[in-house]
């Protein structure tokens, strides 16, 4: 699709209220997903839609979904978009609210994770478009708190992360009790079988639409990758990285709860600026204080598990840190995904161990290229492996082998004592 118009928006024939809505944001131009999808979900067609994180999706079903609703009428919601996490759908709320703000549509955000009661304020004062968890949606609906009768557009955001979640069951009672007449969208940053299956049973004749290839990371996105001996190692790189003016909106993604919990004390402790965490334990209000303050520049540092490696968008984030590698290998896309948004440059940076050389080797299969591996700065202060994390990495590193060879003994196979 050629766009040549002074505002290149008013090709898609938008009504005034967005097109201001959309200058007040600052966006310059349609990205490629938008450019694609907004005229064919305006047409009323069921849609699929591959993008990495970052590429402009969510605008690319809203716009074309508030045009359709345009204004608040009655009292039940008449388009329902389901997201896998409660902090997608704050995100995805507020994107929303954005687009809509010369609007009088009524959008409500409901998740799990906090009471009910706010919720249920804002559905007693009536409901245009619903933005949910499946969960929260299918609890509040079987408790008749709304109607569903009259939900004309179902999008489904993140459906990959939604199938390794194991949402399907969810998904196909929701299904059930929304009318079947309606248009059906499904956005993902991944299209595995699960997802292709899920689109399968609910998409009738699809339009797919696929920006780039599967799993590909943003080209604004420098990858760096970085052999690090041990933990200590890892701390120390951190704290020089933490030192450098530069890093000045940083997210590091650990990979368990405690390791995340470890870095945030280490870095409130030891270095300048604030810093958060989150992760599954925090509370929800907490939770979303903290991305909010992030996003806002009030904090420096966001150390997260991967609960939030999707949905939150945050321009100007200026580098992500993989403390640890990803074992669920599309999320390395996710994570570095945070940074180079909008067009802004960004620079991902990992840290790899001996045992997580494995997960290197399948993750740069999934993306399509080798990350450049840069050495270590000699400011790093390079700490000598304890024995116990030594024995750890070892058994990790064996356990690996026999994933490909079953028959492989491996180092810590049981030995004969006795001759």
């Amino acid at each position: 699709m050629s766009i040549n118009l002074v505002n290149p928006w008013e090709a898609f024939k938008l009504n005034k209220q967005l097109l201001d809505a959309i200058s007040d944001a600052g966006f310059l131009s349609p990205t490629e997903i938008q450019q694609k999808a907004i005229p064919i979900i305006t047409a009323g067609q069921h849609v699929i839609g591959i993008a990495q994180t970052g590429t402009g999706k969510t605008a690319a079903y809203l716009l074309p979904m508030l045009m359709k609703i345009k204004y608040a009428q009655g009292s039940e919601p008449r388009a329902l978009i389901l997201g896998p996490t409660k902090e997608l759908v704050v995100q995805l709320a507020e994107h929303a609210n954005i687009l809509a703000k010369n609007t009088d549509l009524r959008i409500v955000a409901l998740y799990g994770g906090v009471g009910p009661k706010t919720q249920l304020d804002q559905l007693a004062n009536g409901v245009d478009i619903l933005v949910a968890t499946p969960g929260r949606f299918m609890e509040l609906y079987l408790k008749k708190i709304f109607e569903v009768k009259s939900i004309k557009t179902l999008v489904l955001d993140e459906a990959d992360r939604m199938m390794d979640m194991g949402f399907m069951h969810q998904l196909r009672k929701i299904f059930e009790v929304i009318p079947s007449k309606r248009q059906n969208l499904l956005f993902s940053a991944t299209f595995p079988a699960k997802v292709e299956k899920l689109s399968q049973d609910f998409l009738e004749f699809p339009v797919r639409i696929e920006i780039t290839p599967q799993a590909t990371p943003s080209k604004q996105v420098e990858q760096e990758l970085y052999h690090v001996p041990n933990l200590r190692t890892k701390i120390n790189f951190v704290d020089f990285l933490l030192h450098q003016e530069e890093f000045s909106r940083v997210m590091i993604f650990a990979r368990t709860k405690e390791s995340a919990n470890n870095i945030y004390k280490f870095i409130e402790r030891k270095v300048s600026g604030s810093v958060k965490v989150i992760h599954s334990n925090k509370g929800q209000n907490s939770r979303i204080n903290a991305i909010n303050e992030f996003k806002e520049g009030k904090l420096r540092v966001l150390v997260s598990t991967d609960v939030s490696a999707r949905g939150i968008d945050v321009v100007k984030v200026s580098h992500v840190i993989n403390f640890d590698v990803p074992n669920l290998y599309e999320d390395y896309v996710h994570r570095i995904g945070r940074t180079g948004r909008a067009l802004q440059a960004g620079r991902a940076i990992t840290f790899v161990t001996r045992a997580e050389e494995y997960h290197i080797e399948r993750i740069e299969k999934i993306i399509g290229l080798k990350i450049p591996v840069k050495e270590m700065p000699a400011e790093v202060e390079v700490a000598e492996t304890t024995f116990e994390e030594a024995q750890l990495m070892a058994r990790e590193i064996d356990r690996q082998k026999r994933l490909d060879d079953p028959e492989f003994k491996g180092a810590f196979h049981k030995k004969k004592w006795e001759e």
